[in-house]
This record gives C-alpha cells, structure tokens and sequence, in this order.
C-alpha cells in the first residue's frame, strides 16, 4: 500500500494481531490458573466433608468398652466378650452405616485402615478400568496390598492422576476414626478445567473476523482523519501559478497539527506572492530601464546615418549614444551584482581596513563632483576606525550614500558627511537638505527599483535607475552592519551606515 492511509491501516491491523495473541495466552493462563485454584478449593472442601461423615458416623454409633468395675472372675470375662462383641458388631453397622453415606457422593473416595488396606472404595473407583485402578492407587489383586502411587501420596499434597479419558485431583488425610485411619478424595479436573483446545478454536474463528474488523474501522477513522488533508491537496494544487497566489486555505478553528500546517502553507503562499509580484515588478522596471536608453541609442544611430546630418550633429548623436551605453553598462552591473548577492555567489574579500583613509577619499571625490552644482560638503567629524570588510565595496557603499546626497540636493545646498564610533561600532553619515522622502514612501526606499516620487529622477541630469540603495542595504548586511534613514518630505535625509569595529579596534 503506497498512501498513507493504506500503511496506516497495514500497520494498525499488524499490531492487533499480537496483542490479540498476547491476550489469548494472557487468558488461557488466567484461566488455567483460576481453574486449579477452583478445583484445589473443591478438593479440600470435600475432603473435609468427607471426614466430618466419618467421624460423624463412626463415634456416634460405636458404643463404649466397658471391661471393669462392674463384674468379677468368669463374669467379668463373658461381659468383656460380650461387649467386644457388642462393640465390633456396632463398628461393621458403623461403617457400614458410613458406606451408605458415602456411596452416592460423586468424587472418587478410598478409605484404609491402620494396615493401609483399603477397606473402602467409592462407586466412581470401583468403576474404573483395571489400569486406572492402578493408577489410582486401588488394589492391583486379591493381596490387599496398595499401590505405590497412593501410598506415597503426604497428607496435604495434591496429585494429579492421568486416568485413560480424565484427570483426577487427588489429596490424602489422616484421620483415625476407628477402623479408618486414611482417606483420600479426589474429583474430576477435567469437568472445572479451562478447556484450552476450545478456547483456541474459538479464537481462531473469531480472530479473522476481529481482523477483517479492525481492518475496516481503521480504514474508515484513517478516511476521516485524512480527509482534511486531501482538502489541503485540492486547494494547494488549484493555485497553479502566480496570478493565482492570492487564494488561501481555509484553516480551521482547533488548534491541531492540520491548522497549522494550513497556517503554515498560508504564510508560505503569502511571501511566494510577494516575491512573484516583487519579481513582476522587478522584470517591468528593468525593461522599462533598459527600453529607455535603447530607444535613445536607436534615434541616436538613425540621426548619424541620416545623409542630411551634418557632421556635427552626427558627433552629438554618437556622444548621447554613448552616454546611454554607459548608463545601460552601469544598470546591467548593478543587476549582475545583486543576483549573485542573492544566490550567494558574491564573496567579499575580507580584510582589515581603516574607515578613515577610506572616508577621506569619499570625501574628496564628493568636493568635486558638488563643484558643478555649487554645493558645499561639511565634514565636522572624521574618526580612525578599522572594520574587517572588503574595501572596495565598502568604498561603493559610502559613494552610492554621496552620490544620492549630491543627486537631490539643490543648488547651493549642504552635504555633510560624518565618520564616528559609537557602542561598539562606526557610523558612517550623510546629511543632505534636499527634497527628502515621504515618510509614506520609507519602508519601501530599498527596495529594486523603487523611486520614492519620479521627479526625484527628473531633479537632477544624473537620474538613478533604482538599485544604489538596494545595492548598499546589501553589502551593509554582508559586513555584519545595518543602513538605516531618517528624511522629512522637502527637508532632506539622512543615510547612515552602521558597521561593527573590527576585534582589535573594538
């Protein structure tokens, strides 16, 4: 059986089966043992019924010898034998008053005298065969000689005897009640015993049928506890593709292991539908970007090949031509970078390097590129700090933060750029008063592509392609760090990267 539900059914029925075997054997032997304790308690019971009617029936009827006191010489002597006389005849009447009594009991009784001569046997021994007469213990011929097998028997232990079609449970007692000084007592085991051979051919016809049944029942409780599953397959195999990420499985009120693997898929479909739409737009916005210059260079092209363009005006066509080769070089280098960033495939080249050489050069470059615009770059503070990082992707972190400041910002304005340790870690800052961000647009501003308003792009000559922040978040992650903004919509922002100190400078 391939499906869960089968090898649960398999399974459950394999493991009734031995415990249905445990369980007969665990009754046969309770049985058997509440059978001996029975038979045992019905032995003892009428073995002692038995010498309460010899006793009852021998003392009571047997009068008294009286040999002296009352008469002398040859009278004395005739009334002595007169009552012995007396007395033994009262004795035979005795027992066989007993024998009367004992002679419609059920159980197998033998009785003997001082000798060991069995002096009485009940009807059930005197009906057995002469091997089982043995056995028992009766005599074998006309010797009046016992058996070994009952002779050897102590008072108070049970025997079992193996007779041609029964059992007999056997116990002797002393007793001395007048000729009888022995008696044994038995009964047939076989009628209290626990019947094992009909017990196992019971079981043997209502085994299957329990299998056949627990078969079914675990089946049908396996159907209804996988129902809920199969409803989790259906719904799951129904969203296909990305334009139907939107659904979700319906999760039930208990809090099971099925609700949660419901919740659990939901969560998952969810981040699947933002990727796909984060992918959808990612794809949009990159053709868009590399529509755009495409299109610039095609015209470009065109113009220059016009013969009715002068040289001139075929120079200009191949400068902007050019410019847009470039910008589409960059766009194409930004997106190689965050997608081997993305599957792990970028490694930095770790080593110690000092912020503050790396600042110093940060802010050279940003003097000139501010000259143009008239801008003024403040650095009131540059603090020594080292990072283990890779330097040239630091270097890109710190100028994609300069570069944006300069882009936005207006002419004549204000770029102030920080280097500072602070609890543990380097904080490298950039302060422009710009036209800063919506604080609506501030959890998506790193995001591929994202602009947080188009005229940002149309501010400056210099428009960006969306990627510089996401690009930066990146390599400020790889280090171990974090980039964090804070921007007030027409008062400019404020970048800063945070990098922790390396252990040695910590």
């Amino acid at each position: 059986m391939q499906s869960i539900r089968g090898r649960l059914t398999a399974g459950f029925a394999l493991a009734l089966l031995p415990t249905l075997v445990l369980f007969v054997f665990a009754l046969l032997y309770s049985r058997k043992k509440d059978a001996e304790q029975l038979v045992d308690t019905r032995v003892s019971q009428e073995l002692q019924r038995t010498v309460d009617i010899i006793g009852l029936e021998l003392q009571s009827k047997t009068p008294p010898v009286i040999t002296k006191g009352l008469f002398s010489g040859a009278d004395a002597v005739l009334q002595a034998a007169r009552a012995k006389a007396d007395s033994a005849n009262a004795a035979d009447e005795a027992f066989n008053s007993l024998t009367e009594q004992l002679e419609p009991a059920p159980e197998f009784i033998l009785l003997a005298d001082s000798l060991g001569r069995f002096i009485y046997r009940s009807k059930k021994v005197r009906v057995l065969a002469g091997n089982d007469t043995n056995r028992l213990g009766a005599p074998a011929s006309d010797s009046g000689k016992i058996m070994t097998t009952a002779r050897d028997m102590k008072p108070g232990v049970y025997r079992l005897f193996a007779l041609s079609n029964e059992h007999i449970l056997m116990r002797v007692r002393e007793v001395r009640i007048g000729r009888v000084h022995k008696v044994w007592v038995g009964l047939n085991a076989d009628e209290t015993t626990y019947a094992p051979g009909r017990l196992i051919a019971v079981m043997l016809i209502v085994g299957p049928l329990l299998l056949a049944l627990s078969f079914s029942v675990a089946y049908t409780t396996s159907a209804r506890a996988f129902r809920p599953v199969d409803e989790i397959i259906d719904q799951v195999e129904a969203i296909t593709d990305g334009r139907s990420l939107h659904r979700r499985l319906a999760v039930g009120e208990s809090a099971d292991e099925l609700s949660r693997l419901s919740a659990t898929l939901n969560a998952m479909i969810e981040r699947l539908e933002t990727s796909f739409g984060a992918l959808r737009r990612f794809t949009a916005d990159a053709s868009h970007e590399l529509k755009t210059p495409l299109t610039v260079i095609r015209a470009d092209v065109e113009r220059s090949m016009s013969p009715h363009s002068t040289r001139s005006e075929r120079d200009i066509a191949m400068e902007e031509a050019l410019q847009q080769v470039t910008r589409m070089a960059d766009l194409v280098n930004s997106l190689l970078t965050l997608a081997r960033a993305d599957e792990g495939r970028l490694d930095l080249h770790r080593e110690p390097v000092s912020l503050l050489e790396l600042a110093r050069d940060v802010v050279e470059t940003a003097r000139l590129l501010g000259e143009g615009a008239g801008l003024t770059i403040d650095v009131p503070i540059l603090e020594a700090a080292e990072v283990q990082g890779d330097a040239t992707r630091l270097r890109q972190l710190f100028m994609n933060l300069v570069e944006n400041a300069i882009k936005y910002s207006a002419a004549g304005g204000r770029v102030e750029i920080t280097l500072a340790r602070a609890d543990g870690e380097v904080q490298f800052a950039v302060r422009d008063n710009g036209i800063g961000i919506a604080a609506a647009d501030l959890p998506f501003i790193f995001e591929r592509f994202w602009r947080a308003d188009r005229a940002r792009s149309r501010a400056s000559e210099r428009g960006g392609n969306g990627l510089g922040l996401a690009i930066c978040q990146w390599i400020a992650h790889a280090h171990g760090g974090s980039l964090t903004v804070e921007s007030r919509l027409g008062r400019g922002s404020r970048f800063v990267a945070h990098l922790p100190l390396s252990s040695n400078a910590a």
